[in-house]
């Protein structure tokens, strides 16, 4: 964090001095000549990473109240721009609070405009200043930095007057409503504080009515900022009349209600309002943009190093909770590794109360794995009969006469009646017929048919029932005899009648199934 340093400018000197947590010390004092301009230069070199802000206390100050319509942005902007250009021309230093809107239909808003009427004056410091290229916050007037003053000690909203001594001058500065609405600067004469406290508080008053800024005859309250040690002399020459009353404060118990802990020896005001302009730094200052450069700088930088500090503790506070989980799952999976391990042993010790076998662990896995195999092969034909029935109710001229069912590794029968080239299994069941987990089915059975019917007739009704029965692709189906000779030698004519003393009509096939796993 940058050093905090202020700047007291008066119509003597310029005081520097550093704060530090509600404690100002007194570093330099600068007198308005060229010796002093230069210690005031190598001053600014020595203290190059601290942040400033100039108090003014000044005569060659103008205040002056305006009304404005009601707007905002820009054009609000522009509006007190020219209002500042025509009460204070040729003015470099200038600015404008609000005062507030007025309740009449318009809602215009009330300005307060200020400005620094001799600007040549304050030159030489600020030529300083951005030579030296330090971070000037802002130029601060002694009259707007004492409105939180009251705000602090809670007096009551009424217009009012503050009167207080710093250096060699007394500052008179009009209130209403907390807010300023006019201030003046006058020198302090020779003939005491306290007569010059009074005669400026009835010339302020009779100015304030005059102005209309008071109702005449309205009386008005005139706090003066005074050392407990010095009251009874004010209460001496500030008599009360029925145009000004007069309140005094304790300027020790005002510097400890807003936290300053310089000892305060005499009347003197300066330190009070320092520690005010360090503590509450009002919104309304007289530096342009081009004399707040570096201290733009140095705001964007302290931003900066705030956000990345926020996000370094964000990361560490992520760090240290995945720390807290990582840790949590560590202890779990001991938990869980050490749950395991009291398992395996609980195992073994059940296993060590098993009787002993005749037999290792390989040879008990072949016999099971036999086990299982001969289980799969333990099937019935029941499947091959509830098929062939299905059949049957298609081609009703087939009569079955015998069944041989086999599985496994024996080889369903071939009848002898078959042809060479039948006995020859096909090349696309071979496959089948070696494989051991199957079963396979021979099929024997005649024809039965009309005496009328052709030989096509008889051959397309046993062709439905083969076809039936390879309509389930599980299945492979060989004709081992038909019940005509379809042999290429032979003829067969659509009108050739059939005798059943002349040619038999059996037939004989194999149905060959894979058993499922």
């Amino acid at each position: 964090m940058r050093p905090r340093r202020l700047l007291y400018l008066s119509a003597h000197q310029l005081t520097a001095w550093r704060w530090r947590r509600g404690a100002l010390d007194c570093e330099a004092a600068f007198s308005p000549t060229e010796a002093g301009w230069r210690q005031f230069a190598g001053y600014l070199a020595q203290n190059p990473r601290s942040a400033f802000s100039l108090l003014a206390n000044v005569a060659e100050e103008g205040f002056h109240v305006e009304t404005i319509p009601d707007l905002s942005g820009a054009d609000r902007r522009k509006v007190i721009g020219r209002r500042l250009s025509q009460a204070f021309y040729g003015a470099s230093l200038t600015a404008a609070a609000s005062l507030g809107h007025e309740k009449g239909r318009r809602k215009d808003e009330r300005l307060l405009l200020a400005a620094f009427t001799r600007p040549a004056f304050l030159r030489p410091w600020l030529d300083g200043i951005a030579a030296a290229d330090a971070a000037l916050s802002g130029i601060f007037s002694l009259p707007l930095v004492a409105a939180p003053l009251l705000k602090e000690l809670r007096l009551p909203p009424e217009p009012c007057m503050l009167l207080s001594v710093q250096d060699q001058s007394i500052r008179q500065s009009f209130f209403d409503k907390g807010k300023l609405h006019f201030s003046r600067l006058t020198p302090l004469p020779h003939n005491g504080i306290a007569q010059s406290l009074a005669a400026e508080s009835f010339k302020l008053q009779q100015y304030l009515a005059s102005q209309r800024l008071i109702g005449r005859g309205q009386t008005i309250t005139a706090h003066v900022l005074a050392h407990p040690g010095a009251f009874d002399t004010i209460r001496t020459n500030c008599v009360d009349t029925q145009a000004v009353r007069f309140d005094l404060l304790d300027i020790t118990e005002c510097a400890r209600r807003v936290g300053l802990k310089t000892g305060l020896r005499d009347s003197h005001a300066e330190t009070l309002f320092l520690h005010l302009l360090a503590t509450h730094p009002p919104s309304v200052q007289f530096a342009g943009e081009d004399l707040r450069h570096s201290f733009r700088i140095v705001q964007a930088r302290s931003w900066l190093q705030g956000i990345g500090a926020l996000a370094m503790a964000a990361g560490l506070l992520f760090s240290g909770d995945a720390l807290f989980d990582a840790r949590q799952i560590a202890r779990d999976a001991e938990a869980l590794g050490a749950e395991a391990a009291s398992g395996r042993q609980r195992y073994g010790d059940i296993v060590k109360t098993f009787p002993s076998v005749p037999a290792d662990e390989e040879t008990f896995k072949r016999v099971i794995g036999h086990y299982l195999a001969e289980e799969r092969r333990s099937a019935a034909p029941d499947a091959f009969y509830r098929e062939i029935s299905r059949a049957l109710e298609a081609a009703p001229s087939i009569e079955i006469d015998r069944l041989d069912w086999t599985i496994g590794g024996a080889d369903a029968p071939v009848p002898d009646d078959a042809g060479a080239d039948i006995r020859q299994a096909p090349e696309d069941t071979q496959g089948m017929e070696d494989v051991e987990d199957s079963e396979r089915l021979v099929v024997r059975g005649t024809l039965q048919a009309d005496a009328q019917a052709t030989a096509r007739q008889l051959l397309g009704a046993f062709n439905r029932f083969v076809d039936a029965l390879r309509a389930n692709p599980d299945w492979r189906v060989e004709v081992f005899r038909q019940p005509l000779d379809v042999a290429s030698g032979a003829s067969l004519r659509g009108g050739d009648g059939v005798r059943e003393e002349e040619k038999p009509r059996d037939f004989s096939l194999r149905v060959t199934r894979r058993i499922a796993p």
